[in-house]
C-alpha cells in the first residue's frame, strides 16, 4: 500500500509521545492502590483499595482521591495498549517498504524486464505514461510579454518561469497550464500539473502572485474553493504558493514543498 510506511511512522511517533507522557505521570502523580466503585440504587460510593479487595471508604470532600485512582487505572490500561501497538508497528517497520513489489521488477536485468509483465506498473512507467499524454494548453493573447523557460516553453510571469526552471533543473516532470474541468466552476488551467510519486497521482500547483490585489485575491479564493468542492484539497493534491509586492516567491518554501509532495 503506497503511503502506508509514512502512516506507520506517524503512528509510531504518536504512540511514543503517548507512552512517554503516561510513564512520566504514572511515576510521579498518582497514589498507591486502586479504586473500587459501589453503586446502590442512585447512590455511588468510592473505596480506596491497597491491601484488600474491599478497601476503605472515601468520604465526600475527598473526591479528588477517587479521580486520581480512576485516572491511574485508565492511564495504566492505555499504556499497555499503546506499548503493545508500538511494538507491533516497530516490528513491522523493520521489514516493510511501500515499494517492495516494485523493487523485484526494478532489480531485474533490463533484458529480463523486457520478457516480464509486472504485476503492477512501476512508478516510472506511470509517470512516463502521464507525461506523454497530449494536452492543449491555454492560448496566449496578443501583447502578452514573451517569457521563456529553460525548457523553451512560454509562461506568463517571471515567477512561473522561476518555478518551471526549478522543476526542470531538479528533473521534475510537469505540464504547464494543462486544462482541468472543475464541476460548478468550469475549465481551469493550473499553473503546473505534476505527477506525485508519493501518491502515484496527478497533483496541481497554483501560484497566486498578486494576492495583495483585492480583485485578484477574490478570484483566487473562488478558484481554490472550487478545487476543494471537487475533492482536491491543499496539502493533498493541491499545492499553493503566494506572492505580494512586498513578499516575493520564497524558494526555500518551494524546495520544501517539492520534497514533501513530489519526491
Amino acid at each position: 500500500m503506497i503511503g502506508l510506511r509514512e502512516m506507520l511512522l506517524k503512528e509510531q511517533k504518536h504512540l511514543e509521545s503517548i507512552v512517554g507522557r503516561l510513564c512520566k505521570s504514572l511515576d510521579h502523580t498518582f497514589p498507591a492502590g486502586k479504586l473500587r466503585i459501589s453503586v446502590d440504587g442512585v447512590k455511588t460510593r468510592y473505596y480506596h483499595c491497597i491491601d484488600d479487595r474491599y478497601g476503605s471508604y472515601i468520604p465526600k470532600g475527598n473526591e479528588e482521591l477517587a479521580h486520581q485512582l480512576a485516572q491511574k487505572t485508565y492511564d495504566e490500561t492505555v499504556l499497555k495498549v499503546a506499548e503493545n501497538r508500538l511494538k507491533m508497528i516497530t516490528k513491522c517497520l523493520k521489514d516493510y517498504s511501500d515499494d517492495e513489489i516494485e523493487m523485484v521488477y526494478n532489480a531485474m536485468h533490463t533484458e529480463r524486464q523486457a520478457l516480464v509483465i509486472p504485476v503492477e506498473p512501476t512508478v516510472e512507467h506511470l509517470e512516463a505514461q502521464w507525461f506523454n499524454e497530449p494536452y492543449k494548453p491555454k492560448e496566449f493573447q496578443e501583447g502578452t510579454p514573451l517569457i521563456l523557460t529553460e525548457r523553451g516553453e512560454r509562461v506568463r510571469s517571471k515567477s512561473e518561469k522561476i518555478l518551471a526552471d526549478f522543476f526542470y533543473r531538479n528533473n521534475i516532470l510537469y505540464k504547464y497550464e494543462k486544462p482541468l474541468l472543475l464541476k460548478g466552476y468550469g475549465t481551469v488551467y493550473p499553473d503546473f500539473s505534476l505527477f506525485s510519486r508519493r501518491i502515484r497521482d496527478e497533483i496541481y500547483w497554483e501560484h497566486d502572485g498578486m494576492i495583495d490585489k483585492p480583485e485578484y485575491a477574490r478570484a483566487a479564493v473562488k478558484k481554490i474553493n472550487s478545487y476543494q468542492m471537487n475533492g482536491i484539497f491543499p496539502g493533498e493534491r493541491l499545492i499553493l504558493t503566494f506572492e505580494t509586492e512586498q513578499d516575493v516567491l520564497n524558494m526555500s518554501v518551494v524546495s520544501r514543498l517539492v520534497d514533501k509532495y513530489l519526491r
